[in-house]
């Protein structure tokens, strides 16, 4: 027996199908919200005049080392795809929550 699970994006404004994940960031708040290209699009329009006026400012660097914790930190994306790499090779995954570093380093390995 066969089993295909699919994941996929939900725009978080209208339940419609999302084209993925849209990042931005106020009063040094980071935020991320699934949209689709239709309310992407809105985004940006409704802040085009703010960032054309605005300054750009480099992100700062942290200052020494990389922590182990932020060297696997991962997005959302990369996390999807694991866990479908690992699926379609039969490994076993959890849909939710941290995946197991080997399973990561098995990833990584193979790619």
């Amino acid at each position: 027996m066969a089993k295909q699970i699919v994941t996929s994006f939900v725009d978080d404004i209208d339940g419609t199908e999302a084209e993925g994940t849209t990042s931005f960031a106020i009063d040094g708040t980071n935020y991320e919200i699934d949209l689709s290209g239709t309310n992407r699009d809105k985004l940006e329009k409704a802040l085009a005049p703010y960032i054309n006026k605005a300054r750009a400012v480099r992100a700062e660097r942290p200052r020494g080392r990389r922590s182990a914790a932020a060297d696997r930190a991962m997005t959302r994306e990369k996390s999807t795809e694991i866990r479908q790499w690992a699926k379609a090779n039969g490994l076993p995954v959890s849909e939710r929550g941290r995946i197991a570093a080997t399973l990561v380093e098995q990833y990584e390995a193979s790619h």
